[in-house]
């Protein structure tokens, strides 16, 4: 029942993306309209992907933060999509912020099928650590992507606490490391989820401390080079985890 309306909703928040991608060409009436229109399908998707978790028990809280974590990630892109949306209004063609606007709405599509995709694993036992460990993978890139961005971070935070975000990622290998050699559902489920807190508050505390004002040019670009390298060697432990 939770998944026939997850899907059916899903395909509205799909059809919704489609029309804000056009309304950026369009009147600023239809641009508006398409805007109420995901927002009121993503608060509907965010309630029956709530009601499915739900429905999975309290002695399965692992899988229930996989699918809780799905919807979040469709949430934020298309929280992303308005803004670039709104950016890319009335621009010609080939202006920058019409690609971003294509990117936008790309990561919007992977998220929602990601989200279908976890949805369908859920019912499969034998599945959900290979779905969950997939989708963190897939946030993992995605947050990498943000990092390696020009965008500032809006506010900035000291090298120790950048320090003390890198001890969640060694939690986070010894989890991975240990799931890789039980095999075993739940370790799975539980190593993603830690995963993706981990490498997420890693990298956003990286970036914030590479733009202190006490940091020089030098430092910085080592910093965010380190993060990238770090969340690269990461991911490429997951994807050992997930070929075992």
């Amino acid at each position: 029942c939770y998944r026939e309306n997850i899907l059916k909703t899903a395909k509205a928040l799909v059809e919704d993306t489609k029309l804000l991608v056009s309304g950026a060409a369009s009147s600023q009436d239809k641009l508006a309209q398409a805007a109420q229109s995901s927002a009121n399908t993503i608060t509907q998707l965010a309630e029956v992907v709530k009601l499915g978790a739900a429905s999975l028990g309290s002695d399965d809280p692992e899988t229930q933060v996989v699918l809780i974590n799905a919807i979040k990630d469709v949430a934020k892109a298309l929280s992303d999509l308005i803004s670039a949306t709104k950016g890319a209004a009335s621009k010609p063609a080939d202006d920058p912020s019409m690609y971003q606007l294509k990117g936008a709405a790309k990561v919007m599509v992977t998220n929602v099928t990601s989200l279908l995709k976890t949805v369908k694993a859920v019912e499969d036992e034998a599945t959900r650590g290979t779905r969950a460990l997939e989708a963190t993978i897939e946030y993992i890139k995605q947050e990498l992507t943000v990092f390696q961005s020009s965008e500032v971070p809006e506010k900035t935070s000291s090298p120790e606490e950048s320090i003390r975000m890198t001890k969640g990622i060694t939690m986070a290998t010894a989890k991975a490391v240990a799931a890789g050699n039980s095999c075993r559902q739940e370790d799975v489920i539980a190593t993603a989820n830690l995963s993706r807190k981990a490498v997420a508050d890693m990298l956003t505390a990286c970036k914030q401390a590479s733009y202190h004002s006490e940091v020089s040019e030098e430092v910085r670009e080592r910093a965010l080079r380190f993060g990238t390298e770090c969340t690269l060697g990461y991911l490429e432990l997951l994807e050992h985890v997930l070929l075992v």
